[in-house]
């Protein structure tokens, strides 16, 4: 008697709801709810009383989000990625995992140029150290790198002169002062921007202008156009764009949306008769 094979059951698909997701992850259930707003990671499914679902897939892909948010990618960039239709998440992992082995070695760089500097703190009690130790503190770094973007950016601008000349003045206090007063700025926009105020709102408009004065008494002059001038910034240096995202996901994006509904407050320039 002959006995039929019977063909292998398929595992059942498992699903997570929002909040195990966030549980699992680490990952707040807003910003999941924003992602899925957002279209970076819509739930596979749906409950019969509406619940998002997440599966083990969805899962993957939001660490696919979150590495590349570390490594400064903006969410118009990784959901660009996602969509394209030659993405293969095994090729976009290994191209991860050469920019975070890449980052790694530098950092490595780095650490031991601090390393180098502690050593070099313990030297100059009993004299001077000599110049080639001198050198190695400074292994990692390229100096080279950031005068060619400052020069790019601002120039001999008189802008860049005057943050110059400022800053070099400041004390601790003083860059205190600043970072308190910038986090002050920025939570109150990440506040609006949860609660869903729009760019232009009362509020919006007291607090980038809130913005524009700070760098105006702390840097340099920022008139509205400076101001205008700078969201070309934010948008296109992703490390400006991580650095305001820590205060709210997204907020850079609002951030921006937020200076250019200004715009419409910059005088016309007066024409000639």
């Amino acid at each position: 008697m002959s006995m039929k094979t019977r063909p292998p059951r398929s595992r059942p698909a498992r699903f997570y709801r929002v909040r195990e997701v966030s549980a699992l992850t680490g990952v707040s259930v807003r910003t999941l709810h924003y992602y899925d707003e957002r279209g970076l990671l819509p739930p596979r499914e749906r409950s019969a009383s509406g619940y998002r679902l997440y599966s083990d897939e969805d899962l993957f892909r939001l660490q696919e989000i979150l590495i590349q948010r570390e490594l400064g990618f903006s969410l118009e960039e990784i959901k660009r990625a996602f969509e394209a239709r030659s993405y293969d998440r095994r090729e976009a992992l290994e191209k991860l995992r050469g920019e975070l082995a890449a980052r790694l070695e530098h950092n490595q760089k780095m650490l031991g140029a601090v390393d180098r500097a502690l050593e070099a703190l313990e030297q100059t009690k009993s004299g001077p150290v000599s110049a080639s130790f001198l050198k190695e503190l400074f292994s990692g770094f390229d100096p080279a790198h950031h005068a060619s973007e400052a020069g790019a950016r601002w120039g001999a601008t008189e802008v860049w002169r005057i943050s110059e000349e400022r800053t070099k003045q400041y004390g601790r206090e003083d860059w205190w002062s600043i970072r308190t007063e910038q986090k002050m700025i920025l939570s109150g926009l990440s506040d609006a921007l949860r609660e869903g105020q729009p760019p232009d709102s009362p509020t919006v408009r007291a607090l980038v202008e809130r913005h524009r004065q700070f760098i105006d008494r702390w840097f340099y002059p920022c008139s509205l156009k400076q101001h205008l001038a700078l969201t070309r910034l934010y948008e296109s240096d992703a490390r400006f764009g991580e650095n305001i995202d820590r205060h709210g996901t997204g907020l850079t994006a609002f951030l921006v949306a937020a200076i250019r509904a200004q715009e419409k407050r910059i005088p016309a320039p007066s024409r000639k008769r």
